[in-house]
């Protein structure tokens, strides 16, 4: 007995009794995905709270008398005059490699029916971008697998390629072709899909697990019907599991379908807390909040891991209008881009990239100097062979130099067409470069274009040859594989 005592005096000896402040708000009102909150003054912008009743938010908008917040998650019982707290930290979202093959939404909470992924730890979903310090010049080549991209507007690991074009023209499958063809090559990616129908994220995750790419891919999910404020977040988890896997020096591709979702639900969230609008009604931080999103995709230097973040915004526009806001924004912030036409997708040419609108600014840094040099002038000559097709609509005559020219054209604009979800190796691009620039495909009939590039393929995938092979052994095989039977 006496032990006991003893105990419970050293215990209260030890204690220090002292009063425990805790900062408490009230709910003013709910609706649309927005709290309005009273007496939380310590309340900083991004701060979690905590509603009494489970719900969870983010500040949002800061007043004198209230502040803003967005709902991330809603109870039922979610009311005005409920009691709310600060949680004392930014919102974050778990990470790890335990994410790969998962379907997500942008807390990090599983949507797939499994059980929680088990986290190696975690990353706050805004963070500045790296350091220009850290940062290396992008200079390893990113393949997409598609004819077009990989040859005439190279991508480069590290590299912001924005994708735009009307709904409906291919944009999110040119997307899906590049992660599908990241299969073996060491590359993790995400894919953000923001506000899209239930049956289009469906239709997105079957295509990537029947092609075996979920198994290095991780879905984040904010379909259509989630609260704007998941909406909001989304790309922005997207970018922190991606930014975990870079930093510890891997090279990693994100994909956000796609960005004109995301900024009609940022101007939705910023119209409900009563922010002024500007052009088109979108709030005048539009383009800082897109940038400090996607400046975050860079490539590291040796001495911060060699990691790379390369990124694929996707983005809608209307009619064509390529000078809209939001396009030309993304525009302004991205390494270049890939601008599908709706003519040509009519017209039969997939996938419908417009290479008169498209460009990559830095990616030619990056492509293989093998490729680099046998497709050097063919961007030029292509654009030229318009311009003299173009011209032919008139009934011109022309001299037999230029018949020839606009025959090759044509030939060329054959041999850029590719069906989704058929990747090629870079290897076939090399070789099929070099087929057209020695003339080895001039008298092949257009008829049999596609038995001849098979025979290429084919003789690509049981060659010794390397990328670094002399051009006379690449022009030699190949004239053998299309002389075989």
């Amino acid at each position: 007995m006496t032990t006991l005592l003893n105990q419970q005096h050293d215990w209260l000896a030890q204690y220090q009794f002292a009063p425990r402040i805790i900062e408490q708000g009230t709910v003013v009102s709910i609706g649309d995905g927005i709290s309005w909150i009273k007496g939380l003054a310590s309340a900083a912008i991004e701060d979690v709270l905590l509603f009494a009743d489970g719900s969870q938010g983010m500040v949002f908008d800061l007043n004198q008398d209230r502040i803003g917040a967005i709902l991330l998650y809603q109870a039922d019982t979610l009311t005005a005059g409920m009691t709310v707290q600060l949680a004392k930290h930014s919102l974050s979202i778990p990470v790890g490699d335990e994410f790969l093959g998962r379907v997500v939404d942008p807390l990090g909470a599983p949507l797939d029916g499994r059980e929680p992924p088990t986290p190696s730890g975690r990353e706050n979903i805004e963070k500045a971008s790296p350091a220009i310090i850290s940062r290396d010049f992008v200079h390893k080549p990113l393949y997409t697998g598609i004819k077009i991209i990989d040859t005439l507007i190279p991508i480069g690991k590290g590299q912001r390629q924005l994708i735009i074009g009307d709904e409906g023209l291919g944009r999110s499958s040119i997307a899906i072709d590049t992660v599908v063809n990241q299969k073996d090559k060491n590359v993790y990616c995400v894919y953000v899909l923001i506000g899209q129908k239930r049956s289009t994220i469906v239709s997105t995750i079957d295509t990537l697990r029947q092609q075996g790419a979920l198994a290095y891919t991780v879905c984040v999910v904010a379909e259509a019907n989630a609260l704007a404020g998941l909406q909001y977040i989304a790309p922005f988890a997207g970018c922190a599991l991606a930014e975990y896997w870079m930093a510890q020096g891997r090279d990693t591709l994100i994909v956000y379908d796609d960005l004109s979702t995301h900024a009609r639900t940022y101007r939705e969230l910023s119209l409900l807390l009563r922010r002024p609008p500007g052009r088109e009604a979108y709030p005048g931080d539009i383009f800082f909040v897109h940038s400090r999103l996607l400046e975050r995709s860079t490539s590291l230097n040796a001495e911060h891991g060699g990691g790379s973040m390369t990124a694929l915004p996707i983005v809608e526009t209307q009619q064509g209008e390529i000078a809209a806001y939001i396009p030309t924004n993304l525009i302004s912030i991205t390494d270049g881009q890939l601008y599908l036409d709706k003519d040509l997708f009519v017209s039969g040419f997939r996938p419908a990239i417009d290479i008169t609108k498209s460009v990559s600014r830095i990616g030619g840094k990056a492509q293989h100097t093998s490729i680099r040099n046998q497709a050097g002038q063919m961007k030029l000559d292509y654009l030229q062979f318009l311009e003299l097709e173009a011209f032919t609509r008139f009934g011109q005559r022309l001299e037999a130099s230029m018949e020839a020219r606009i025959k090759r054209g044509r030939l060329l604009r054959e041999l850029l067409k590719q069906e989704r979800l058929m990747p090629l190796s870079h290897a076939f691009q090399l070789a099929w470069l070099i087929a057209f620039n020695a003339g080895l495909l001039n008298d092949v009939d257009i008829k049999q274009l596609a038995n001849a590039l098979k025979r290429i393929e084919h003789g690509v995938e049981s060659t010794t040859l390397t990328m670094d092979s002399p051009y006379e052994q690449w022009q030699h095989a190949i004239s053998q594989w299309l002389s075989s039977s």
